[in-house]
């Protein structure tokens, strides 16, 4: 629709140029009386009746869409130490007139170092991240990256879940659907039809940043790492080697990776072990890992204490501790 628009302004401006205003009327009637046959038609009793007769499975989407925002959000709350607060002033002459000074950011999770440091943070992100970011590699830091990782999973897999369910709807009612209304108003169908929009980025990883910036203001430089499910597996492993030989529990449990996800879902036979809803029922079903005894309530990562749910029930469940039902074997 926005082509169109900016394909309508464009013959305008010819128009106006070149005296061609029959076709621009001609183009803007044709518009003019697209927009009042869409409205029409989705406002229309047959368009009311199929939104009503598919009204449940739309809302169980829009469900799973506030399930996996709720995964996103996820709180790190790992900050570098509160080490007071300075009024700086700099009168220098050449930080007035470098851009790249003036436009220095301060926040938790930049952090604004030497030449030397860029370069240490180049070769071992994570031990700069570490040092630098206040992440101490301990039994609480460990669990709450590995829940980050695990939630961070769980609303990837949500999201590719939901996006084919959301397709399996449409393609359910591609036949009662006027073709120009699919081909040119498919955005607006999926709005009418009343599905939340969905957000596919993935900006919501956590993110530290190396800056480095010459003393003269000359040249500006920046390491991200982001923690994304590549690094966050990773990182996870990293922190427990860091702890592995202190006296905790971290030696005698397993590390919430993707690895040990699958293997959770491959021993359940990817099967809520509340409900007993599985994928061979509902192909497109979004599964989760939870721990039995929460961890806030002292429960570890390991086999035993770990179930597979589907988001559903895990959704409800909170930090409850309920007993797995008994699933028939498959």
């Amino acid at each position: 629709m926005k082509i169109f628009l900016w394909f309508l302004a464009i013959c305008f401006v010819i128009g106006l140029l070149v005296n061609l205003w029959p076709i621009f009327a001609g183009l803007l009637a044709i518009f003019v009386g697209w927009k009042i046959y869409e409205t029409v038609y989705f406002k229309g009793q047959t368009f009311r009746g199929i939104k009503s007769r598919i009204q449940d499975y739309i809302k169980e989407c829009n469900e799973l869409n506030t399930h996996i925002e709720e995964l996103k959000d996820t709180p790190l709350e790992i900050n570098k130490l509160d080490a007071g607060s300075v009024n700086y002033q700099d009168k220098s002459k050449w930080n007035l007139k470098k851009s790249t000074l003036k436009e220095r950011k301060y926040a938790p999770n930049i952090h604004h170092c030497t030449k030397s440091v860029f370069d240490g943070a180049s070769r071992e992100p994570f031990k700069y991240v570490c040092k630098y970011f206040g992440v101490e590699a301990d039994e609480e830091t460990l669990q709450k990256f590995e829940a980050l990782l695990n939630n961070f999973e769980a609303a990837e897999d949500g999201k590719i879940a939901l996006q084919k369910e959301r397709g399996n709807i449409l393609d359910s009612i591609q036949s009662e659907i006027p073709a120009l209304i699919k081909r040119i108003s498919r955005k607006r169908l999926e709005r009418e039809l009343g599905f939340d929009a969905v957000d596919f980025k993935t900006v919501y990883f956590p993110k530290y940043v190396f800056q480095y910036t010459s003393p003269g203001g000359n040249t500006s430089r920046q390491y991200n790492i982001v923690m994304d499910l590549d690094n966050l597996n990773k990182f996870v492993v990293y922190l427990s080697e860091k702890i592995k030989y202190k006296k905790s529990a971290a030696g005698q449990r397993a590390l919430m990776t993707s690895k040990l996800r699958r293997e959770i879902k491959e021993r359940d036979h990817f099967t809520c072990q509340l409900c007993g809803v599985s994928l061979s029922q509902e192909p497109h079903l979004l599964l989760e890992i939870d721990h039995i005894v929460p961890v806030s309530k002292g429960g570890l990562t390991t086999e035993d204490n770990l179930q597979t749910l589907c988001w559903r029930c895990n959704r409800s469940k909170g930090a409850k501790t309920q007993i797995p039902a008994a699933i028939p074997e498959q």
